[in-house]
């Protein structure tokens, strides 16, 4: 059997906890947050875990529901669903409204009203994100030969995971929660390896096949019925910064990737480039250059662009 475990005397415990409190109020006063609040102020992980969970089954509650779910039950556990996560939801928000607000040197007493009405703007885009995602499993199916219905590429596969986060995050992000939004992204990334940032925008028929180590960026903009591959990277090629060394937030440093576009697993396109309509990007390429549309762009014929 194993020893039971010793704790600390009282006294250096008591130690830690004043070293750890001293070591709080220094990060507090370095990062200017003088008027903390008495609560939480971040939105919880494990609160956003549960709201994307409850999303995905009031979006698709005869598949990602309740196992004992009815069809004649659907709007009522729809209903009853929605009107349950979207408090919780608001609730984050709210953190993260709140939270701005004091970081700008106001009071926040309007976080709660403009909360409300960002929860309930994005309610109202909950059937185009369904509509959205019926076009991604579609293409996956199609897009698969290993795919043997749509049911199995909506429960089985990691690149619908993360798009249904994804389509979530983005219009969040969209509305004026960034953080919130950016925790539900970082979600799908934990679980299923794709790291896409939720203000990336990008089309309907949207397929990502096996998908583990993909990254897409926050300004990257993508057509529809693109296909991408595990490990390809949409990324910045370089990243300046301001005058205090911090880098520029917001400028567009990702790709445009135009409407049927595929590139193959590997691939890593840098900076604002533009991919084609159609263009079809070989594995292991790395891009830095605009490709016309319709053009294939293998490795080899990269290598020898490159050092003809």
């Amino acid at each position: 059997m194993n020893a039971p475990l010793e704790f600390p005397p009282g006294a250096e415990l008591h130690e830690v906890v004043s070293a750890l409190r001293a070591a709080r109020q220094h990060w507090r006063r370095t990062q200017g947050r003088t008027a903390e609040a008495s609560g939480r102020e971040l939105p919880s992980r494990e609160v956003l875990s549960g709201v994307v969970e409850a999303l995905r089954g009031a979006l698709f509650p005869m598949r990602l529901g309740p196992s004992d779910l009815r069809v004649e039950g659907e709007d009522y556990y729809v209903g009853h669903t929605l009107r349950t996560v979207l408090a919780q939801l608001q609730q984050q928000v709210q953190l993260e409204l709140g939270l701005r607000a004091r970081h700008r040197g106001e009071d926040g007493r309007e976080a709660a009203q403009l909360a409300a009405q960002l929860v309930d703007a994005f309610a109202q885009r909950l059937p185009a994100i369904r509509g959205l995602l019926d076009s991604d499993v579609l293409a996956a199916y199609q897009g698969d030969p290993a795919a043997s219905s749509v049911d199995e590429v909506l429960l089985c596969y990691p690149g619908i995971r993360a798009t249904i986060n994804h389509r979530l995050a983005h219009a969040l992000y969209a509305l004026g929660a960034p953080l919130v939004a950016r925790v539900i992204a970082e979600l799908a990334h934990a679980e299923t390896g794709i790291d896409i940032h939720p203000g990336a925008q990008i089309g309907a028929g949207f397929f990502i096949d096996h998908g583990t180590g993909v990254v897409i960026g926050e300004t990257a903009v993508i057509g529809e019925r693109v296909r991408i591959y595990q490990n390809v990277t949409l990324g910045a090629r370089s990243f300046p910064a301001e005058a205090d060394g911090v880098l520029t937030k917001g400028l567009p440093r990702h790709p445009i990737v135009e409407d049927e576009v595929v590139i193959y697993a590997g691939a890593t396109v840098l900076g604002r480039i533009t991919l084609g309509r159609g263009a079809v990007i070989g594995g292991n390429v790395w891009l830095t250059h605009s490709v016309p549309p319709g053009q294939v762009l293998t490795q080899a014929d990269h290598q020898k662009t490159s050092t003809s």
